[in-house]
Parts: C-alpha cells; sequence; structure tokens
C-alpha cells in the first residue's frame, strides 16, 4: 500500500515538473541559432521512450517488468528522494536560464552565461537533475524497465551536454573559463 503510494508520489513529481516545464517555456528569447532536426531527434525519441517505459507497465514484455530489486519500502523511499532533488535541481536550473532556456540546443538572441544558481557548479545541472530523477524513479520501480529508460536516456542527454559545449564554446570567449571552474554533470568527478 505504501509502495503504490510512493509510486504514486513520484508520478506526481514528474508531472508537476512537466506542468512547470511547459508553462516556463513561454518565457523566452527569440532564437539565433537552433539545433537541426535530426539532431533534435536524437535525444528526444530516446528520452520519449524512456518515459513510456516508466510510466507504462501494461504492454511491455514480462522480462521487463520482472523486479531486478526485491520489493522494499527503503528504495522506494530512496528512490522517491532522489526523483525529488533530480527534478528540483532541473527545474531550480531551468529558473536560472530564464529566458536563455531551450528543449533543444539553441542559441537565443542576445544569450547570456549563465554563472548563477547551480550554473556555479555545474554546467549542465538540468541534465544532471534528469538523470538523478531517472534513476531514482528506475530504482523505485525495483523492474528492469526502470533500468532500461536508465539506460536509453543516459547517452542522448550526455551526447546534448557535448552538443552543447561545443556551440556554447564558439559563441562565448571566456566558455573555458567556465569550463575550467565548474564540472559538466557531477560535482567533484567530472
Amino acid at each position: 500500500m505504501i509502495d503504490a503510494a510512493l509510486h504514486q508520489f513520484i508520478a506526481a513529481l514528474w508531472l508537476v515538473w512537466l506542468v512547470c516545464w511547459i508553462a516556463s517555456a513561454r518565457r523566452v528569447k527569440a532564437a539565433r541559432w537552433v539545433e537541426p532536426i535530426f539532431s533534435r531527434l536524437l535525444h528526444l525519441v530516446p528520452l520519449a521512450i524512456a518515459a513510456i517505459l516508466l510510466a507504462v507497465r501494461r504492454p511491455l514484455p514480462a522480462v521487463l517488468t520482472q523486479r531486478f530489486l526485491p520489493p522494499s519500502l527503503a528504495a522506494a523511499v530512496a528512490g522517491a528522494i532522489l526523483v525529488a532533488l533530480g527534478l528540483g535541481l532541473a527545474l531550480w536550473a531551468r529558473w536560472h536560464l530564464g529566458a536563455n532556456w531551450s528543449a533543444v540546443v539553441t542559441l537565443k538572441q542576445n544569450h547570456t552565461l549563465i554563472r548563477s544558481g547551480p550554473y556555479r557548479v555545474l554546467r549542465h545541472p538540468i541534465y544532471a537533475g534528469l538523470i538523478l530523477a531517472f534513476a531514482g524513479t528506475a530504482l523505485a520501480i525495483g523492474e528492469w524497465r526502470g533500468l532500461l529508460a536508465l539506460a536509453v536516456a543516459v547517452p542522448p542527454l550526455l551526447r546534448k551536454v557535448r552538443v552543447e559545449e561545443k556551440n556554447l564554446a564558439a559563441a562565448f570567449p571566456d566558455y573555458e573559463r567556465y569550463r575550467g571552474e565548474t564540472f559538466a554533470l557531477i560535482p567533484w568527478i567530472w
């Protein structure tokens, strides 16, 4: 019973995050350059597949709904905490980006290099938060579909990091210095 409530709580966290994400997308600067559609699809399609794996259980093959972890309240609570922390980090970072934000790799008109909030430590806190939230959801679910979703979600986010790093370095002369002062995704590691 508590396990089901935690799963509903996690679903609610993702839903609140999505609503905030969509609502804040209306207040952004005009784009000066936008990532080509094929490049966008290389991260949007896998992320959509990962979200479906986490959200939908019924039509999946039985092997994906088998547990890799025994049912555990501790794992479900730990997973819910990771989801809350990850989505909270992503929203905090989104708030600091303000009008510079975009769902795809974009260079905005009058784009500025943000160094406040989580950007003081991480160059890509939104992706770090999403990876943490995917990992937390996988832990809370405890089924192979959760690990598969994580495995599907991480590579396109890492690719997006590389694409953004290249574009930001070209757009901002001081980006290399900023890069040397911060971590990409994980403090004190990478």
